[in-house]
């Protein structure tokens, strides 16, 4: 059993591995993307994902659609969190007994449609056998050399904000939409951001321990028929959350929610009161 939790164990294999990054890693474990420096015009940005079936999803609730279409969102999503342009995508896929020809002919369906959508490329991948269906997807964006956006840079008296209304009902979780339009508006001025799958109060507080400060939280802009609640600890959003120096005009549509402070690092407040570090974790479910 993991104890300590996703965090925890993320912290646990960065400083294990530690000291053994090569020159041209500019950003390692611990964020959306690695980032690899290749030349002196562009950096490259790297990111996995799994979706494993009776995890990520359900046969009887996703469809085949569905399923290929979040596999490669889940990685582009991690893309426009560092402000980069898509290229290309490598995906393993093992199949479960019960799959059949016509459920991978539209499983790639998803996958290509939203692949094209954004200009990246199928580059390869493997395909094995398992109980039950497990996509592994690794996705390659680039971006001019040094702009990739962290999740390390948010500054004392940054405004903090979003790209968009949180607490999304399920069914739009099954065909997430990637925000790599916000990524590159946002390039030029953002100071950090990641992108929210496990809630706004969970991923906030990575932002802000990664950047060793504290955030306040003014409002929470939640969609109609949703909660505050669900906002702050349901996750899969897909939006970005990104941070700014104040008086900076964002992409519209981009919400405004809060600003970064000098208080206990990774502290997330709301009206003055902490919020519980609490959202999606694989290990505490």
């Amino acid at each position: 059993m993991i104890e300590r939790g996703e965090l925890g164990l993320v912290d646990r294999i960065r400083k294990r591995a530690a000291g053994w990054t090569g020159p041209q890693i500019v950003a390692g474990i611990g964020d959306d993307c690695a980032v690899f420096r290749p030349n002196a015009r562009e950096d490259l940005v790297f990111t996995t994902d799994f979706l494993i079936e009776d995890v990520h999803f359900r046969r009887d609730t996703h469809s085949p659609e569905d399923i290929g279409h979040k596999a490669l969102a889940r990685g582009l999503s991690d893309i426009a969190a560092m402000g980069a342009e898509p290229r290309f995508a490598l995906l393993s896929l093992a199949l479960a007994p019960w799959v059949d020809d016509l459920w991978v002919d539209r499983f790639y369906t998803g996958f290509l449609r939203l692949a094209r959508r954004w200009k990246t490329t199928l580059a390869g991948g493997d395909l094995s056998h398992t109980d039950k269906v497990a996509c592994d997807i690794v996705a390659c964006g680039a971006v001019p050399r040094g702009r990739a956006l962290r999740r390390d840079g948010a500054r004392v008296g940054d405004a903090v904000w979003v790209s968009g209304a949180l607490g999304k009902p399920w069914r739009t979780h099954l065909r997430p939409k990637p925000r790599i339009d916000v990524g590159l508006a946002v390039r030029g001025f953002a100071t950090a951001a990641m992108d929210l799958t496990d809630g706004l109060a969970l991923d906030l507080h990575r932002l802000c321990q990664a950047s060793g400060v504290s955030a306040e939280l003014d409002r929470v802009p939640v969609v109609r028929g949703s909660t505050q609640q669900q906002a702050l600890y349901g996750g899969e959003d897909y939006e970005l959350l990104f941070t700014a120096p104040e008086g900076v005009a964002a992409p519209r549509g981009c919400r405004r929610i809060g600003s970064i402070g000098d208080g206990p690092v990774g502290q997330v407040s709301l009206g003055g009161a902490a919020l519980p570090v609490r959202g999606y974790d694989h290990f505490r479910l």
